[in-house]
């Protein structure tokens, strides 16, 4: 306690001393024509009495050194004055040449006489003040090109130079009710787009903006300038009403409408051809805005299937879209199932693609595009096996092409919850969490070095997001968005009770049962309500004829694979004494891929492995150094990191550099 009191006052007196250095920094700017103006007038006393002379031949050459030297200092004045605008310029260069033209006028006639004295007196004291009204209208950023008709100009006049970035012009390309657009001319050689987004927060406390306002984004064409867009972020703190589907009837090709921008578009894209993340904690409204909300507008489109998995919630959440889903799973044993037949299938579609001379999925191809939903997806990759984790990946890595998205729905994507693999596939859709340690989980390396900030909501503002995916333009990546609300009550407030009835009545508007489809997405479909799902005639070609071999490989693959696979127990720890082999006897870590290993035997051959890394002094080391372990043994890569992941959380190894992507050895003991 004794501590925070000395701290307090030498902050005091640090703010104090800043306000008092900084007003008198403007005195002294005001005064500086004034001092000047005196300067001048004894300058003009002193050659008068020290020069002055009745000889005119003395008084001529003397004229004409001053006037000389008076040119040279309005020409060295004119050329320093360069980087200033056109009046600037002129005002600087005529002071100059004015007081230089009266010292010559004092020197000769006396200062005080009645023309030099007239005119130091009357002249000296408008010069001053011309100097005076410029630097209050420099400080008032009303000198910016356009600061009196631009609104963008005059603010960033006044906020890029308080937030310490100079020689910063901006113009208007688009003013509406809601938002004002343009663009930034940085200083050119000295500042960049990112240099910009650095300062956001800085320029947005300079105009006096709420944190948000402004959003700005690297121009494509120029790296001098930078796209800017300032909205008002308190729009969005009430809950924005759903009111209807935005194309029933058309093609998941078009785009989807799932809620606001900061300045009130449309927030628009095709959930096509690639993967995505929606991360944000407990109560940010991932799930009952983000899912309801993409979910929703995906069932009112003909041509695609959603086949969802919650093990976690079960019908919870996404139970009132249930009529409308094609397949939804929610136990272990069901999830399980449904990613080996999707996955079985992939190879089918992309080759019946080739067929077709397409590279990837387009409407009226022939089949029926699928969505694939994992909510809570940490817990439903915990529970895959081994070989079902390498299921998931491989179908993760083509499925795209096969005409597939899927979304992996989770509170916290770092290393422990989502494979590395997997999270470089995948756009990203991040609600509100709690630190901006979270935040860089959720958010695109693009999406940080703009500013986003999503902590700012954490789970204070439900439904508050940032997208960043195909189709979505550069500028708008850092711009918050808010997903539309089901069920609000008479004072615009969320009603639970109100927002399931609303999305039940929607999902039986648009049932599944009712969609055409193909016939391999038909054969994978589990309607809610029994039915089968319709298959479309011809949609897709007959499968091959398959020899008895394969089939009887297939077979084997499937029982193994719906066989429950728990995860070896690791024994041993890190210092473990690993005993000696005798001679002949193969090491473990090089035992052939035919051979079985033990759980006991996996669990040595790792310890073994990374002893053999810590005794050659190893401070850290990526999965790759133990690439013998899967090339050379029964055991799996999957199986590798996950047992690796134990060993952190255990204590036995020193963590996970998530920046690295490297695990870190203990430390060693002190001898």
């Amino acid at each position: 306690m004794s501590r925070s009191k000395e701290i307090v006052p030498v902050h005091e007196e640090s703010s104090l001393a800043k306000v008092t250095a900084r007003e008198v920094s403007r005195l002294l700017t005001l005064a500086s024509p004034w001092v000047a103006y005196v300067l001048v007038f004894g300058v003009g006393s002193a050659f008068h009495f020290i020069l002055g002379s009745d000889d005119p031949q003395v008084t001529g050459w003397t004229m004409f050194l001053m006037a000389t030297c008076v040119l040279v200092l309005t020409g060295v004045t004119f050329g320093q004055s360069h980087a200033r605008g056109p009046w600037g310029k002129t005002h600087t260069t005529l002071t100059t040449l004015l007081a230089g033209v009266w010292v010559c006028a004092a020197t000769i006639n006396g200062p005080t006489t009645v023309v030099t004295g007239r005119l130091v007196l009357i002249g000296g004291f408008t010069l001053a003040l011309t100097w005076n009204l410029r630097t209050v209208i420099r400080m008032k950023g009303l000198d910016q090109p356009g600061a009196i008709g631009d609104p963008l100009a005059f603010l960033f006049g006044q906020g890029a130079e308080r937030a310490g970035m100079r020689e910063v012009e901006a113009r208007t390309l688009k003013a509406t009710a809601h938002k004002v657009e343009g663009e930034v001319q940085l200083e050119q050689g000295r500042q960049v787009a990112e240099d910009l987004q650095r300062k956001v927060a800085y320029v947005e406390s300079g105009i006096g903006l709420p944190p948000g306002s402004i959003t700005a984004s690297i121009d494509p064409d120029h790296a001098d300038k930078a796209k800017v867009t300032i909205s008002d972020p308190r729009v969005m703190k009430r809950p924005i009403a759903w009111v209807a589907p935005s194309r029933p009837g058309l093609s998941i090709a078009d785009p989807l409408n799932i809620g606001l921008w900061q300045d009130l578009d449309e927030v628009e894209f095709a959930l096509l051809g690639f993967h995505l993340q929606v991360m944000g904690q407990s109560g940010a409204g991932k799930s009952i805005g983000g899912a309801w909300n993409i979910l929703a507008e995906v069932v009112t489109r003909y041509d695609v299937a959603v086949f969802v998995g919650d093990i976690t919630k079960g019908r919870q959440t996404l139970g009132p879209l249930e009529e409308s889903l094609h397949r939804f799973e929610t136990t272990k044993a069901g999830v399980k199932a449904m990613i080996r037949e999707l996955q079985a299938r992939v190879k089918e579609r992309t080759d019946y693609l080739a067929s077709k001379n397409l590279t990837k999925w387009k409407r009226g191809c022939g089949l029926t595009y699928w969505l694939i939903w994992f909510e809570e997806f940490p817990d439903i990759y915990d529970a895959l096996s081994d070989k079902e984790q390498e299921l998931f990946l491989s179908m993760l890595k083509a499925i795209r092409s096969a005409g597939g998205t899927i979304v992996l729905s989770l509170q916290r994507s770092d290393y422990s919850q989502m494979p590395t693999l997997a999270r470089g596939q995948l756009g990203n859709m991040c609600f509100g969490v709690q630190t901006g340690g979270d935040a860089a989980f959720g958010l695109s390396e693009p999406q940080q070095d703009a500013g986003a900030r999503p902590e700012l909501w954490s789970n204070k503002q439900p439904g508050m997001a940032y997208l960043d995916v195909p189709g979505i333009d550069d500028g708008r990546i850092a711009m918050p968005l808010r997903t539309y609300a089901w069920g609000l009550d008479d004072q615009g407030e969320f009603d639970d009770e109100r927002a399931n009835a609303a999305m039940r009545a929607h999902s039986a508007q648009w049932p599944a049962a009712a969609k055409a489809v193909d016939e391999t997405t038909a054969a994978l479909s589990r309607l809610h309500n029994g039915a089968a799902a319709q298959a479309a005639p011809a949609a897709l070609l007959e499968r091959p004829d398959e020899d008895d071999d394969d089939e009887d490989v297939r077979n084997v693959a499937s029982e193994y694979l719906e066989t429950d696979d728990p995860d070896p127990e690791v024994t041993g720890g890190i210092d473990d004494e690993i005993p000696d082999l005798d001679d002949g006897e193969p090491p473990l870590t090089f035992a052939p891929p035919a051979q079985s290993m033990t759980p006991e035997e996996r669990g040595a051959a790792l310890i073994k492995r990374l002893q053999e890394l810590w005794d050659g002094g190893a401070r850290d080391f990526s999965s790759g150094d133990l690439k013998p372990l899967w090339e050379t043994t029964d055991m799996s890569r999957s199986w590798v990191q996950k047992t690796l992941k134990r060993l952190v959380e255990a204590g036995v190894l020193g963590g996970y550099d998530e920046q690295a992507q490297r695990y870190l050895m203990p430390d060693r003991p002190e001898l």
